[in-house]
C-alpha cells in the first residue's frame, strides 16, 4: 500500500525534484499509465484469484483427495487380496486333509473289503474241498458197492460153473455175504 501512495505522491507533483522524479523522469516514467496500469494489474491479479487460481486449486484439492481416497482403496483391496488368499489357502488345507483322510478310509475299507473276501473265498474252497471229499467218499462206497455185488456175481458164476451145479438163492447169498466180508477186510 505504500508503494500506491509513493507513487500516487509522485503523479500529484510531477514538477517535485525528489530522486524517484528524477529517476523516472529520465526512464521516460509516466506516472498515470503506470498508476492505470498497476491498477489493471490489481484487478487482473483480483479476477484470475477469484475466478481462475480458486477454482484449479480447488481442481488439485479434489484430485488430490481422490488420488489419496484411491490408495486407500487400493491399500483396502490389497489387505481383502490377502484375507481372501488366506482363506484360499485354509480351504484348500482342509480339502487337502478331508481328501487325506477319506484316501486312507479308503483303503481301510479296501484293506477290510479285501480281508472279508479271502475269508468268504476261503470258506468258500473249504467247503468246496468238503464237498468234493463227500462226492469221493459216496462214489468210492458206491463203486465198492458196485464191486462187491460184481465180484459176488463173478464168484457165484465161477463156483457154479467150477462147481458143476446150479446155485440156489440160499447158496448165492451165503457166497455173497462171504465175498463182502473179505473185500471189507
Amino acid at each position: 500500500m505504500t508503494l500506491l501512495t509513493f507513487l500516487a505522491a509522485a503523479v500529484v507533483e510531477p514538477d517535485a525534484a525528489g530522486p524517484v522524479a528524477e529517476i523516472a523522469r529520465q526512464f521516460g516514467v509516466d506516472w498515470w499509465k503506470l498508476l492505470s496500469n498497476a491498477i489493471n494489474f490489481s484487478v487482473l491479479c483480483f479476477v484470475l484469484a477469484k475466478f481462475a487460481y480458486q477454482p484449479i486449486l480447488q481442481v488439485l484439492e479434489e484430485r488430490r483427495n481422490k488420488i489419496a481416497q484411491g490408495l486407500k482403496d487400493a491399500e483396502e483391496q490389497k489387505k481383502q487380496l490377502a484375507a481372501a488368499q488366506e482363506q484360499a489357502k485354509k480351504i484348500i488345507d482342509t480339502a487337502n486333509e478331508s481328501a487325506g483322510r477319506m484316501i486312507e478310509e479308503a483303503r481301510a475299507a479296501a484293506k477290510s473289503l479285501q480281508e472279508r473276501e479271502s475269508q468268504r473265498a476261503t470258506v468258500e474252497a473249504e467247503q468246496i474241498v468238503t464237498k468234493a471229499r463227500d462226492a469221493a467218499a459216496r462214489e468210492k462206497t458206491k463203486m465198492l458197492a458196485d464191486l462187491k455185488k460184481e465180484v459176488a456175481r463173478l464168484v457165484i458164476n465161477t463156483t457154479s460153473k467150477v462147481s458143476g451145479k446150479v446155485l440156489n438163492a440160499g447158496d448165492q447169498k451165503r457166497l455173497t455175504e462171504e465175498v463182502a466180508t473179505e473185500i471189507a477186510a
